[in-house]
Formats: structure tokens, sequence, C-alpha cells
């Protein structure tokens, strides 16, 4: 948690690409007396810069994970290990797959689906701001459910930064541009590139973008590859 007395509300910073929803959240939670939303943003590189030129000074962050740029998952390691008072919620429309202990494990404290309603929202932000983590019900019986003998997923076998390379690749992003994004070099990405094809038994890109629908990576609503 960022530094507050416990008279003031609990400050908030929504970060998703799609403006129905930023707008959605911000009039959603500003019926709320406990909770101020100081900004809201579109990309992971502006919530990792909002959060430096604030010192990190703000309570709780709502983000979204597919979103232009470095995306929610790496603004959610970058921020959470360079301000670990702040909690993050991921809220997303990913409520299955490896994504939600992924991200968990990476560093966020909360996980919401984007069908979830306000009162689970506002149940996540209060627990996240009391140094709990939190996980949707429904998010959380698929985790449960997923440790049960069945179908194997292999994308349970990637590394986060794996799953971050697979979710730029599959959307189109260009090896030189995923490098500059991640701050690794074009070599390193090919190599990540070529693990996956290994990893998911896969031949092409288009395999690959297949795969990660079929697995709860992306959805329809993501870039189809260019």
């Amino acid at each position: 948690m960022s530094e507050s007395n416990n008279n003031s509300p609990i400050s908030v910073l929504i970060v998703d690409d799609h403006d129905l929803v930023r707008h959605g959240f911000k009039s959603l939670l500003g019926t709320q007396d406990d909770i101020e939303v100081v900004e809201t943003l579109s990309s992971g590189e502006e919530a990792v810069n909002w959060c430096r030129d604030q010192e990190g000074n703000i309570d709780i962050i709502l983000m979204d994970v597919n979103m232009p740029g470095i995306g929610g998952i790496e603004a959610t390691h970058r921020i959470s290990h360079s301000w670990p008072g702040i909690g993050i919620i991921i809220v997303t429309v990913h409520d299955d797959g490896p994504l939600p202990k992924q991200l968990l494990n990476g560093g966020a404290r909360g996980y919401l689906s984007k069908g979830n309603g306000v009162d689970e929202m506002m149940s996540a932000i209060k627990d996240v701001h009391m140094g709990k983590h939190y996980i949707a019900k429904d998010i959380a019986q698929q985790l449960a459910l997923s440790v049960l003998p069945g179908e194997a997923n292999p994308i349970d076998t990637l590394s986060m930064r794996e799953i971050q390379v697979l979710m730029m690749v599959a959307q189109g992003t260009r090896t030189q541009e995923i490098s500059e994004i991640l701050n690794l070099s074009p070599k390193t990405i090919s190599t990540y590139r070529k693990r996956l094809y290994e990893k998911l038994d896969v031949a092409s890109d288009i395999e690959m973008l297949h795969l990660a629908m079929k697995h709860g990576v992306l959805d329809e609503n993501n870039m189809p590859i260019k």
C-alpha cells in the first residue's frame, strides 16, 4: 500500500485500452465514498511512467492484460518490483487458463473477470488495500479445477516471459518490436519463438494464435496476425 491515513479514500488508477471500460469502471467506483479514482490510462507504458512520476503514490491499480505495447503482464512485473506497496488487481476477460496463476505469482495481488459485479470489485479493492490477496470466486474455482486430472494444457508449461512473447507474436508484433518492448535482443526473442514452437508443437504463428485462443490466453477481440 502507498501511504495514506485511515480517513483518506483508497486511491485507484484504472489501466485499460478500451474507453468504455475505463469510463465504466470510473463511473461505478465514483459512487463509493471511500474510493477515489485518481487517473485512467490506456497502456502499460503509461501506467509505469505514471507510477514513476508519482513515485508510486497510489494504493490500487486495476490492470487489464491485453493492451498495446508492453501490455498488462510486463506492466505488472515492472510496477510490482519497483513499487511493491502498490496493490495491482488484474481485471480481464481471461477467467481461466494459465494467466491467473502466472500473474498472481508475478506480482498481482488480485484477479477479477470483467464479468464480475461491482460488489466483487469493491471487495477486491478493500481486501488488497488491507494487504490481502483476492481472487474472484469463479476464477478461484477454475484454479482449483485446473489441478484435477484431465486434458493437459500446454500453456501451463510456459514461463511468464514465454507467455508474454506468445501473446505478442500471436497478435502480429514483429521480432524487432518485441525486443524493444521487453528490452531484450532480437536474437533472444527469436530463441523464445523457437522454444515456443517446440513446447507447443506448432509450425506457424497461425497455429500458435489458434492454440492461444483455445486455451484462454487470447480472445477474438485481440488483433489477428498481420
